[in-house]
Order: structure tokens, then sequence, then C-alpha cells
């Protein structure tokens, strides 16, 4: 991770934010609230590395388990990404973000963290993800076929 902030101490933050996110994946309208203050969170990031890169993936899943549309996952994972999330936008940094090169560590290191036990739920609900969006596109595309169809009819 790095000689900064320890795996223990990113897991530690984590563990520490925890009830506070258990909370809040039962509120669909914290949820929203918690992924749009994290996208503008984001925006400050100068550069999201791989870690970083995964979060919108991992904020949708949040917000999908807070709406019911997603539900096969663990809730000590959707509250570990809040959790995280939470770390990313109270900004009480062990490190400062203002600090050149190293500022943004702290913050990665806590995802990175909420990742390394989760990787395998977060690839099931990319696939789950993907698996939706087929068919949607083939459901919107035999709507669009059929409506089609009835208008040379007519």
């Amino acid at each position: 991770m790095s000689d900064l902030i320890s795996a223990d101490k990113a897991k530690e933050i984590i563990d520490n934010g925890m009830e506070e996110a258990q909370k809040l994946i039962n509120d669909p309208a914290k949820v929203n609230e918690l992924v749009g203050s994290l996208e503008t969170r984001l925006k400050d990031i100068p550069v999201a590395g791989t870690a970083l890169a995964n979060i919108p993936t991992m904020a949708s899943m949040v917000r999908d388990f807070a709406t019911q549309e997603y539900t096969a996952v663990a809730p000590k994972v959707i509250a570990s990404y809040a959790g995280a999330f939470l770390y990313l936008i109270k900004r009480k940094d062990l490190i400062p973000d203002n600090i050149p090169l190293v500022g943004y560590l702290d913050d990665a290191a806590v995802i990175i963290a909420a990742l390394k036990f989760t990787e395998p739920d977060l690839k099931a609900y990319r696939e789950w993800k993907a698996t939706r969006s087929t068919a949607n596109t083939e459901s919107t595309e035999k709507t669009v076929s059929t409506e089609s169809t009835e208008s040379k009819e007519s």
C-alpha cells in the first residue's frame, strides 16, 4: 500500500465507519446523496489510479443494493464500500490532500482495503450489470422492431 498508511490502518478506518455505513445503505436517498458527494469529490483528485478507477462501479453497486435492484451481495460488502466513501468525502484525512504527490495515498489505501476481500463481489456485480444491460438492449431492440412492423402494417 504505502509506508504512510498500512493496510491495517486502512481497514481500521473502514471498520470505524461501518456502523454509520450500515445505517446509510438502507436509505436510498442517503445513498444517492453519498454517491453525489463522492462524484464531486472524485473531480478533486487529479490522478485516479487503478484502485480509484473502481469507485464508479462500487458506487453503482451500493446504489443498486440500496434500491433493492441488486441484492446478491452481503450487506457487509456494501457497508465496507460506503464506509470507504464516507472517509473520502468527509475530508478527515490521515494525509492532507493538499500535500503534493502523497496527499491522496490514504484515500487510495482505504479504497484498496475495501476492495481487498471484495473483488469477487465486484466482479459478480459487473457481470450482473452487463447481463442486465444486454437484456435491456435486446428488449429495446425487440420493442423498436415490433413498433416498426406495426407501423408498416397500418
